[in-house]
């Protein structure tokens, strides 16, 4: 099974920069284009939050139409960006996402992993939360199918990256939610967003990382009390190859066009 990820898209009203300076429609439109090239072309698309920028019914129509070329099924969950109901508008059709009750969580089944999409948002701030409420959902959710591979994906990582500004946004109560994936070692991966980088981490037996943005990227900078800035490198996203036997493969892949592929060989002969 192929999984592509795409995240922190931060979309604005049409002709709108983010920062005055990041062009993130014409960013997304060249990472749809890019995905709906592979070759073999991806199974499901999982977008992990910050789909659009201030959470308007025009940024969600926008971005709608943005991912109109990408390979289908996609999924969506919210991040701190994000306002719920105006994503569940502007996405009618997509009938995994929940019309009603308090959170975006959900359930797809049918995949050779089961996919566990969870809404760690708290509106109005920055950082997010498995309050007792979502974990014990979530916990239902994964004791009905204790043999059953599982992915979950969620926008905040529960764990400290480094980078300080970030990690004060990150998951409150992490350790709450590492007890509970803990308890379900079916779990084969924690798939995150939010801090705009590559990065991945042990976690409660498993793995939890963090794709790059499909945008900027967040300066990478370890220094205590490093400033909040971003970079203008190459945005990126995620392709995850799952085997039986294997488990969860990550590749990171850069946006653009770059020159090659080159051979390594001639005529069978190593070129030097």
């Amino acid at each position: 099974m192929l999984i592509a990820q795409l995240t922190d898209t931060h979309i604005k009203p049409a002709g709108r920069l983010a920062y005055r300076r990041v062009d993130t429609e014409t960013c997304l439109r060249r990472a749809v284009a890019h995905v709906a090239g592979l070759e073999p072309r991806p199974d499901v698309v999982l977008i992990t939050g910050d789909l659009v920028d201030a959470g308007h019914p025009e940024e969600y129509a926008l971005l709608r139409s943005i991912l109109e070329d990408l390979p289908k099924p996609y999924y969506l969950i919210p991040g701190n960006h994000d306002e719920r109901r105006a994503l569940a508008s502007g996405f009618p059709d997509h009938s995994y996402l929940p019309r009603d009750g308090e959170f975006l969580h959900y359930v797809v089944d049918g995949h050779e992993l089961r996919l566990i999409g969870l809404d760690t948002i708290i509106p109005g701030q920055p950082g997010g939360e498995m309050c007792p409420k979502r974990a014990g959902w979530l916990d239902a959710r994964l004791t009905e199918a204790p043999d059953r591979p599982t992915l979950l994906f969620m926008h905040h990582p529960p764990f400290r990256t480094g980078i300080e500004h970030m990690d004060a946004m990150r998951l409150a109560d992490e350790d709450r939610f590492a007890a509970l994936v803990r308890r379900h070692p079916q779990v084969v991966r924690v798939l995150c967003g939010h801090v705009h980088r590559a990065i991945q981490a042990p976690f409660a037996g498993t793995t939890a990382s963090i794709a790059p943005s499909t945008a900027h990227q967040v300066a990478l900078d370890l220094r205590p009390q490093g400033p909040s800035a971003f970079m203008l490198e190459p945005p990126g996203f995620q392709l995850h190859l799952y085997e039986q036997g294997t488990g969860l493969v990550t590749h990171t892949a850069a946006i653009g066009d770059f020159d090659g592929p080159y051979p390594f060989f001639d005529e069978g002969a190593l070129i030097d």
